[in-house]
């Protein structure tokens, strides 16, 4: 069985240490401009530079989003970026415009590329066609059937990613008029404003002003909030289907949310290469993924139509643990630096989560600040100091039960 790579999000360089610390074999991430994500952090130049030679230091692979549809006025402003990171090591580029495409073509010949999930692929004749095209790798459409998936695997030569895990959207691949409607940002520009999040009434045409709930909660209704996409509890099906990629969602998350994912996803794929015909899915995996902030899980579209089974009625978010803090650094005397980053104080029990599913406790009996002052309480954006079990490592995150 084919043990594809984990690909995870990295929306800016802490972000891609994180994921790469927590086992991702490739990351994506967007430069400041012409990817689908710009109200992320984001990568200037001489990040992206940085973080290149973090990840291929590690023999981990990184892809660069050029994956919006710029408009004729765009144009010059994209080819002289696209010749500004011409020369940068990137392992792929992911577009889906074909004039970006072409774009790149003219001004980065030599780059690889992959097709983003944007351009609806959604069937093996047109994974063929980009396939003829010399598009190596198709990120195909969340609409998909596992069956589907399987046949345009057997069908078609270019390698086939996979979403696995992360965000829906209400609209056909992510091809959403809402936000550019309610809030004059353009998703399909990178500027969602993600408005099928928000709470909504229903109003009668002939009696304005009467707002009646479709489902009685004091924070409204979510008729359009999907269900987040996990496939944790599928990965033998779709190791066999054929794909070469499975893509995890978030490059607006935060830190915790890819460590989590990530560290969950790189356990079960061991464990498959490891156990083969003797796989079984963890208890606790599952475990781990409820405890990151999340809106009810779904299949999504793998095993048929969703139907009302895809759509989170009541309270968007569900989340079990805080995330409080990420270790910076072990010191001399056996210590170690924390970033805080939620509210710390004497008598918390922390949780340190490390790769590969390591989980380890410690009750905060005493921390100080840098200079050595004892502290009750840490502020996020603190640093302090502390003692934490000798297998903790730089870049494993702390939290605390809610």
């Amino acid at each position: 069985m084919n043990i594809p790579e984990l690909l995870a999000p990295a929306g800016n360089l802490e972000k891609l240490k994180i994921a790469i610390h927590y086992g991702a074999d490739a990351v994506y991430l967007g430069g400041k401009a012409f990817g689908l994500r710009n109200l992320a952090d984001n990568f200037s130049i001489e990040e992206i530079i940085e973080g290149i030679a973090y990840a291929h230091d590690r023999n981990v692979k990184v892809y660069l989003t050029v994956n919006s549809y710029p408009s004729n006025d765009q144009l010059d402003a994209l080819a002289t970026y696209l010749h500004e990171i011409a020369p940068l090591p990137f392992d792929a580029l992911i577009a889906a415009d074909p004039g970006v495409i072409r774009m790149i073509r003219e001004i980065a010949p030599d780059k690889t590329i992959h097709l983003s999930t944007q351009a609806n692929s959604v069937n093996w004749q047109t994974v063929k066609f980009w396939e003829d095209q010399g598009i190596q790798r198709i990120n195909l459409a969340r609409e998909m059937s596992l069956a589907a998936v399987a046949e345009t695997a057997a069908r078609s030569s270019a390698e086939l990613e996979l979403f696995a895990h992360g965000a829906m959207c209400i609209s056909y691949s992510g091809r959403c008029l809402l936000s550019s409607v309610m809030s004059g940002r353009n998703a399909n520009k990178g500027e969602c404003s993600h408005p099928c999040r928000w709470g909504y009434s229903l109003v009668e045409e002939t009696r304005p002003g009467e707002y009646f709930p479709v489902m009685e909660d004091e924070t409204g209704t979510f008729i359009f909030n999907s269900r987040d996409l996990c496939l944790i509890e599928h990965l033998p099906e779709i190791l066999k289907s054929g794909v070469s990629s499975l893509k995890i969602e978030g490059r607006m998350k935060g830190i915790y949310y890819a460590a989590s994912v990530v560290r969950v996803y790189r356990a079960a794929l061991d464990a498959i290469k490891a156990e083969r015909d003797d796989y079984r899915l963890r208890p606790e995996w599952l475990e781990e993924l409820c405890k990151i902030s999340h809106r009810g899980y779904t299949t999504g579209f793998l095993f048929g139509q969703p139907k009302d089974v895809g759509q989170e009625y009541e309270a968007a978010y569900l989340r079990s643990h805080l995330f409080v803090g990420v270790v910076e650094r072990m010191n001399s005397d056996g210590s170690f630096t924390v970033g805080v980053r939620n509210r710390i104080k004497t008598g918390d029990s922390l949780e340190i989560m490390g790769p590969r599913m390591r989980n380890d406790s410690v009750v905060v009996t005493r921390m100080t600040d840098e200079k050595g002052n004892s502290m009750e309480v840490a502020n996020p954006n603190q640093k302090v100091i502390m003692k934490l079990p000798p297998a903790t490592a730089p870049y494993d995150l702390l939290r605390v039960s809610k």
